[in-house]
């Protein structure tokens, strides 16, 4: 497809969060200055994670209120409108802004505030995926998580697992997804987007619907088919992996392996302003660089719908647009 027909297509977006995604100038109207572009997004030559996760410093001074949140909510969807997407499961870690004069109820109320008040005029549906942080404790994450389930099926319908995968692995965790799993809230759990399989096979193991990555699953036949059999979600960020340097390069980047495994591969942007990018940007880039047809475009999007977490009457209104 040429890149006008792309952002005409209805889109679906699994994995994005809103951190990484505030326009700048939401984020010039929050800090009251002129903000550069440099300040917010990676450059070309972007040489590893750390520089990358250096520009969420500025959105996150953005949301530690009632009225950021909100205004952060209002700009994510309005953001989605701009290239016709449909349907948008967002990520956020409630954890960040909460503090004692912040609750976290108070925190995901303001945000689905200003979503709902983006999605009422310009038609878009969204749900919300809270994110727990690895580098916070158990007892401090299963407090998010219960927070959270009060608004389970009210604009949240998940929960993920977020931060240093490398310093925190899987295994650590899966006290708190069973607890999680206790709840009624179902996850997808960011895992093998730094190289270690071990983590999507314990986030497998836990009951993750969708995996956030999955680049580690490369070349695992075995993992690879449970995933199939289980059809389990696999989120694909690839300009954001690309520039984060998971993979040393485009060849070493397992998409078209994935598709022909079968497996329920999706596209997404990660971080829309970090990374300079749009879905349908990345739709093009996939068509470009690793011979996506068309027809894998569609399925990709079917694939989407098939794993989200949203309703059964959200999903079958979606599906038609894909028919």
């Amino acid at each position: 497809m040429r890149l006008e027909e792309l952002i005409s297509l209805p889109k679906i977006e699994q994995h994005c969060h809103l951190d990484g995604s505030l326009s700048k100038a939401f984020v010039e109207k929050r800090l009251g200055r002129k903000v550069q572009e440099s300040e917010l997004q990676v450059p070309e030559d972007c040489t590893s994670l750390n520089e990358y996760l250096d520009k969420f410093v500025l959105p996150c001074s953005c949301i530690e209120d009632a009225e950021g949140l909100e205004g952060a909510g209002y700009d994510f969807i309005s953001r989605m409108k701009e290239e016709n997407v449909v349907y948008t499961e967002v990520r956020f870690a409630p954890l960040n802004p909460a503090h004692e004069t912040l609750s976290l109820d108070r925190v995901l109320e303001s945000l689905l505030m200003g979503l709902e008040r983006g999605k009422q005029e310009f038609g878009i549906e969204y749900n919300v995926i809270v994110c727990a942080m690895r580098h916070h404790s158990e007892e401090t994450n299963l407090k998010m998580f219960r927070a959270a389930r009060e608004f389970l099926g009210a604009g949240v319908c998940a929960g993920d697992l977020a931060g240093a995968e490398a310093l925190f692995p899987m295994s650590g965790f899966r006290n708190l997804f069973a607890e999680a799993g206790k709840l009624g809230m179902p996850f997808t759990i960011h895992a093998g987007e730094c190289g270690n399989v071990h983590n999507i096979a314990d986030a497998v193991s836990a009951g993750a619907g969708r995996i956030g990555h999955g680049i580690a699953m490369r070349g695992n036949r075995g993992l690879q088919e449970l995933c199939r059999e289980k059809r389990i979600g696999i989120e694909m960020c690839p300009i954001s992996n690309l520039q984060t340097r998971a993979v040393e390069g485009p060849s070493g980047y397992p998409l078209r392996e994935f598709l022909n495994a079968g497996l329920a591969v999706t596209i997404n942007t990660d971080n829309r302003t970090v990374s300079n990018t749009t879905l349908s940007k990345e739709l093009e880039f996939v068509q470009r660089v690793y011979g996506i047809t068309d027809n894998e475009i569609i399925q990709m999007m079917r694939n989407a719908v098939d794993t989200l977490f949203a309703d059964d009457s959200v999903k079958d209104r979606l599906l038609k647009l894909y028919e």
